[in-house]
């Protein structure tokens, strides 16, 4: 039997794959093994149309196992995360798919200290649902009970306003995705003094990143240069992800971000250690910017849950992906989209400088990936494709690297080459490419 929990939550179509249903098991599992009778847990969720079914199937499964429920409505994933943390709640339970299209939908849990449950905790969860008779089944004065802490919601905002520079006469645009940051960013933007212009805050269930948002950001790159704006910021549908938007209409994601802070810091001395938590998919050019002021960058597999760990292991400052993940460990347990909006805002204020000038330093170096269709692509590190790997590397020294990876979920082998020569990456990957097709067919 596959793991239900993936690499974050539970995920799939609604009512097709995560249906009310798997929803409700999942609800009486973790209700029993978060804490039980007696506690509380918090839910939010984004604006999918399939938010409220999942949300009242969930809380219908801790209900029954004598947890109260108190339901937030729409709200970024890390406002419920910092609520959980702030808040006598056991743990909190987020329903949103992320960036992903509005069909699909998803449950994740956050323990009482605003993390992701640990893997051994999410095996537990499943190891109660596939033995459902064991769970209690209270009646009358042990049934839990649902509450609407919708007002919760602004101790989130006034949190962030407690960072927010003072952005007077600054002309902000914010594209919301259509999804659970509509209300709270233009809120905290506009608390701040600037002059704000949203798009896609018009959520109806079914256009969450549709065209729009982090994973889409050139249609606020167009507002941006059509109002003139200093900045743009585009989240992603349940708020973790931040890409930003300068005043040319340059794109940039969250390894500028990691740049910009940590060299700031950095040379304000305030950098303790001195290193950055990237991942493999974080571009060269900021490991190569970063090593020039002697920061070092660690890489971790994708995924925040590991950046994450690695900054507790080493108590690093920040940390954070390229789709725009970024966390400051200071402040946060997980990515803030807006959050991370007012550090770039601060950084700015800080340098008195606007962000084209500040992004100036972090060229990015060209980036050429393979996906080569091939049926024994889990075998290539057994096969000659792994000596001309460890070749190529040795060729492109610093001036690059290679990341190869079997895909899991369709036959393919991706194959990443960064390089400051864009001939040089394109050539290097066709090299492999042609050596993968021979050899693993």
């Amino acid at each position: 039997m596959s793991r239900l929990f993936g690499t974050d939550g539970v995920r799939g179509v609604a009512n097709q794959d995560l249906t009310p249903e798997l929803a409700l098991r999942l609800g009486r599992a973790a209700g029993h093994v978060l804490g039980g009778r007696g506690h509380s847990i918090v839910i939010g969720r984004d604006t999918r149309r399939s938010g409220r079914m999942l949300e009242g199937a969930l809380a219908a499964g801790l209900c029954s196992v004598g947890i109260d429920v108190r339901l937030l409505g729409h709200i970024p994933t890390p406002g419920l995360a910092y609520l959980t943390k702030t808040k006598e709640f056991v743990a909190g339970a987020v329903i949103s798919a992320s960036h992903n299209p509005a069909p699909d939908n998803g449950i994740k849990f956050f323990d009482h200290s605003g993390q992701k449950l640990p893997d051994a905790i999410e095996d537990e969860i499943e190891h109660a649902m596939a033995d459902e008779k064991g769970l209690p089944r209270p009646t009358e004065g042990g049934i839990g009970l649902v509450g609407d802490s919708r007002g919760l919601v602004q101790e989130y905002v006034l949190f962030l306003g407690t960072i927010a520079p003072r952005s007077t006469g600054l002309k902000i645009v914010l594209d919301c995705a259509n999804g659970a940051t509509y209300k709270v960013a233009p809120e905290v933007f506009r608390r701040a003094g600037a002059d704000v212009t949203v798009i896609f805050d018009q959520p109806d269930g079914q256009n969450i990143n549709a065209g729009c948002g982090a994973t889409q950001p050139e249609a606020l790159a167009a507002e941006v240069m059509a109002r003139g704006a200093d900045v743009g910021f585009a989240f992603d549908g349940d708020g973790d992800r931040a890409i930003t938007v300068d005043a040319k209409g340059h794109i940039h994601d969250g390894d500028l971000v990691l740049a910009l802070a940590a060299r700031h810091f950095a040379r304000h001395g305030r950098l303790v250690p001195k290193l950055v938590v990237g991942t493999v998919m974080s571009n060269g050019a900021l490991e190569a910017l970063l090593g020039e002021d002697g920061i070092e960058l660690v890489r971790t597999k994708v995924g925040d849950r590991y950046v994450w760990e690695e900054m507790t292991r080493r108590g690093a400052q920040f940390g954070g992906e390229p789709s725009g993940h970024v966390i400051f460990r200071d402040y946060h347990t997980t990515g803030d989209g807006i959050f991370t909006a007012l550090e770039v805002l601060s950084l700015m204020h800080a340098e008195k400088k606007p962000l084209h000038e500040l992004a100036a330093a972090l060229v990015r170096w060209p980036q050429v990936t393979r996906n080569v269709k091939v049926p024994r692509r889990g075998e290539w590190e057994q096969s000659p494709l792994l000596a001309a790997v460890k070749k190529e590397e040795a060729a492109l020294g610093t001036a690059g690297r290679i990341l190869v990876r079997a895909s899991g979920t369709e036959p393919v082998l991706r194959i990443m080459v960064e390089a400051r020569d864009e001939m040089v990456a394109s050539s290097t990957a066709a090299r492999l490419e042609d050596i993968a097709k021979r050899e693993l067919v």
